[in-house]
């Protein structure tokens, strides 16, 4: 209930937007689940892998008695990875925001929902929990209650936790090994396909002309909920046509992302790194690019809130992305890095674009 004689009521509050944000990332959690399961079955039934010594794969084939990749079976199995991850990210994370709450004296908000399944999307399948209830602690203490709660924060809650996780425990979150449920014989065969252009080039992809849509659909090792630019796409139809995501942020971050990609692209030599020769449009589809577009860039507390503000933040996450990616190349993703940059810089963007605006209002006025 409104409190107070002057208020301003909108039928978009808090819990509105928070469910909506969660609707729209249901065909990513689908994928999450489907891709996840189909990644190790098909490894396993293949001859590439054995079921990893988890109770998780364990209980799978205890259900199932198969690892046969039918629909059914790649979600079972991916269901079996990926709750887990949510329920410890719900269970740390919501203890932690409930105390935070009561030590400050305030309401118990939706503020911790998006971020409860946002984060173990953006994880490996074979993260331990112990690290993922760490991760998302880090992230929910030192870039959120620190800073006052829910709307307060600076960084993305949930990239940082994943941030603290690269820099803390690289083994268990980056590499080969992480991204397939299951013990790779030929470890090679787990890595990402980012990890493989910026080792080999396009030479070290065998789907041939089938790759980009592999990779667009998200049938590709990586992150759980980050493989799918399809359902990222779908779920970015559903914040715009709802107005909760910004189409100015994420068009910036497609356009920064093209110009520099295509940029190298055409500066390339036959010296230069692997994944220079990537095609610039491959970008769009691989690693957490279209995941961090649409649920991470466009966070509204997190993000620029000016129009023209917006555009220009998504623009320098394009560009950083890129950058990152293509010149680094031994840290091949570098969604996680661009959008956290650019968080820090959003204040200062708009602080820009409004004086600019000031500026323009008291000259148009002649004051």
């Amino acid at each position: 209930m409104t409190k107070g004689k002057t208020h301003v009521r909108d039928a978009l509050d808090l819990k509105r937007m928070m469910i909506m944000v969660v609707v729209a990332l249901v065909p990513a959690i689908l994928m999450a689940m489907y891709n996840t399961g189909f990644q190790a079955n098909q490894a396993i039934t293949s001859g590439g892998a054995k079921a990893l010594d988890a109770w998780q794969s364990n209980l799978f084939f205890a259900l199932t008695g198969s690892f046969e990749p039918t629909l059914i079976n790649n979600v079972l199995h991916g269901a079996l990875w990926f709750i887990p991850l949510f329920a410890i990210t719900g269970i740390v994370g919501g203890l932690i925001e409930v105390g935070s709450a009561m030590g400050r004296g305030h309401e118990i908000n939706e503020g911790f929902l998006v971020t409860m399944f946002l984060f173990p999307l953006t994880l490996p399948p074979t993260l331990p929990l112990w690290q993922a209830a760490l991760g998302i602690a880090f992230g929910v203490i030192f870039a959120k209650e620190v800073f006052g709660g829910t709307g307060m924060n600076v960084l993305n809650v949930a990239l940082t936790g994943r941030a603290f996780l690269f820099f803390a425990y690289p083994g268990q979150i980056s590499g080969d090994k992480p991204w397939i449920a299951a013990d790779m014989v030929d470890a090679g065969t787990g890595a990402t396909w980012l990890a493989k252009f910026a080792a080999s080039g396009s030479e070290a992809l065998t789907e041939g002309s089938t790759a980009f849509m592999d990779a667009f659909l998200g049938f590709v090792p990586g992150s759980m909920g980050e493989t799918s630019a399809l359902a990222c796409l779908i779920g970015a139809v559903i914040l715009i046509a709802t107005q909760i995501g910004s189409w100015r942020t994420m068009l910036g971050v497609v356009v920064g992302t093209a110009l520099v990609g295509f940029l190298l692209n055409s500066v390339a030599g036959d010296t230069s790194a692997p994944i220079y020769h990537m095609p610039w449009y491959f970008h769009f589809v691989l690693g957490g690019w279209a995941f961090g577009t649409v649920f991470m860039a466009t966070d509204p507390v997190t993000s620029a809130f000016t129009e023209r503000g917006k555009l220009f933040y998504g623009f320098l996450i394009g560009v950083m992305v890129v950058l990152v990616r293509v010149v680094n190349p031994a840290y091949p993703e570098g969604m996680m890095l661009a959008i956290l940059f650019a968080n820090m810089f959003a204040p200062l963007i708009d602080h820009v674009f409004v004086q600019a605006n000031i500026k323009r209002r008291l000259a148009r006025h002649g004051s």
